[in-house]
């Protein structure tokens, strides 16, 4: 094995979910504040945690919104999909003694509502969203909470993400990364990024980090 230890980011990595938060911030901001988000204007909120965003957005009525938000999220997940392969490289790795773990910008309510659908959350080690961080990716400390946490060397470690903020995550961090493109929001600046490990495909990944 390349690495004893991976780290995968959640969203356009492991789970085409991006419709689901793009439809979930777009029902809250229509229901509360009679006004149509695009899917863009749902991506410049991204950054902080989904609690952190509706906090600041509805600072007088933040717990009902914020209760609103999850109730639709968590019925909702049929317009999201796990990747083809996904899952099969997960339990390859896990069958390998590969330690796996989740870094992702979302919050861990979120996260876990997602992974427990998905049936994946048995794969992972640790998982680290959001809320448990300080700084928020592109910061690395994320990562070094994982590597503290398992007890691995950032030689043995590689970040699988799909946007700039995962590789900036991982290049802080000092360890490797692989930029996936099977369904990054952000592909064109990930690549000017200039990449050094690059994957169009789950099964291009599975070969690279088990053969």
């Amino acid at each position: 094995m390349k690495y004893s230890t991976v780290i995968f980011d959640f969203d356009s990595t492991l789970a085409k979910t991006n419709r689901l938060i793009f439809d979930s911030f777009q029902y809250i901001t229509r229901k509360y504040l009679g006004i149509e988000y695009s899917d863009n204007d749902v991506i410049n909120l991204f950054g902080p945690t989904e609690e952190e965003i509706l906090r600041k957005m509805f600072p007088e009525n933040a717990d009902e919104v914020i209760e609103d938000y999850f109730e639709y999220y968590s019925k909702n997940h049929n317009v999201t999909e796990i990747y083809d392969g996904i899952k099969n490289l997960l339990e390859e790795l896990k069958g390998n003694g590969t330690k796996l773990a989740i870094f992702t910008g979302k919050g861990r309510r979120a996260t876990l509502i997602s992974a427990d659908y998905f049936a994946i959350t048995v794969y992972f080690d640790l998982i680290i969203s959001g809320d448990e961080v300080i700084k928020h990716k592109p910061s690395g400390e994320g990562i070094t909470k994982i590597l503290e946490s398992l007890g691995t060397e950032p030689a043995s470690t590689i970040m699988v993400g799909d946007s700039p903020v995962d590789l900036k995550s991982a290049r802080e961090a000092g360890i490797d990364s692989a930029s996936v493109l099977w369904d990054s929001y952000a592909k064109e600046e990930l690549l000017n990024m200039n990449p050094k490990l690059c994957f169009p495909t789950v099964m291009e990944l599975r070969n690279f980090l088990i053969n």
